[in-house]
């Protein structure tokens, strides 16, 4: 690979709340996954960081979680599929509306937390969830979870779709994440991370904490934006990219 995509989740402020470094963040990434009200952020923080992100030429995508302010969308909530759907359908239009207001488009769209970590092990709730955003923007990019059921159910739905790899996260055998609190579920150095992304991207396979390899399509690098070593590790993955000659550009859509 000779290109690739750095996003990070931001927007994730609320009120007088700081989340984040997000100007910092939109100085390093091509990307950014903007919160939508549910999970985090509210409509300033919105226009805020996507006016900034417009500003700076970083794509722009609509990252709709569960309505859990308390539990930063990380809690797992069951609900029916059709309800999901109505859940993502009005974050992703908020997301789009504000956009607009700003002069901005909204690109991408990605799951958040919870939401996201059980799509990945239930291609049901992808499909509907993925069906449910392209009824609203039939050719928005899915920011899908590299080789997880996310991804078939995108190439399913024929959509315009991107694989993500977190340059921060442990990964199971199946290419999910580690759960939180695990063993090895996060990774808090900047250089080990920035390591692991050179080796992931080259060698278009994601490396499991067995030491399984999984080859994957890896087309953008998540980057959280909520943890204390955030920037570093971002500073560090786009330094160790760039030395080896790959093109940080926002995320190029696959098709089916």
């Amino acid at each position: 690979m000779n290109q690739v995509d750095l996003n990070a989740d931001m927007g994730e402020g609320y009120g007088d709340w700081q989340m984040g470094d997000d100007m910092a963040l939109l100085d390093i990434v091509t990307s950014a996954n903007v919160a939508c009200g549910a999970h985090a952020g509210d409509w300033d923080v919105m226009a805020a960081t996507m006016r900034r992100a417009a500003e700076r030429g970083v794509g722009i995508g609509a990252h709709p979680g569960f309505a859990d302010l308390q539990g930063f969308g990380r809690r797992r909530i069951a609900m029916p599929e059709d309800s999901v759907a109505n859940l993502v359908a009005w974050q992703l239009g908020a997301a789009r509306g504000v956009a607009a207001s700003v002069g901005a488009e909204v690109r991408h769209f990605k799951l958040h937390g919870a939401l996201s970590n059980m799509s990945c092990e239930d291609e049901a709730l992808a499909h509907a969830a993925y069906a449910a955003a392209l009824r609203v923007d039939p050719e928005i990019i899915l920011l899908v979870l590299a080789g997880t059921v996310q991804e078939r159910a995108a190439r399913d739905l024929g959509a315009r779709w991107a694989g993500e790899i977190f340059a921060d996260r442990g990964y199971n055998d199946d290419a999910t994440l580690v759960a939180r609190g695990q063993p090895g579920a996060m990774i808090h150095d900047p250089e080990a991370a920035a390591a692991r992304m050179v080796r992931f991207v080259t060698t278009g396979t994601i490396q499991a904490a067995s030491g399984r390899e999984i080859p994957a399509a890896i087309d953008s690098i998540c980057l959280h934006g909520d943890g204390p070593e955030a920037v570093a590790i971002a500073r560090a993955v786009r330094a160790a990219l760039e030395a080896e000659g790959i093109t940080l550009a926002p995320m190029v859509a696959r098709r089916g």
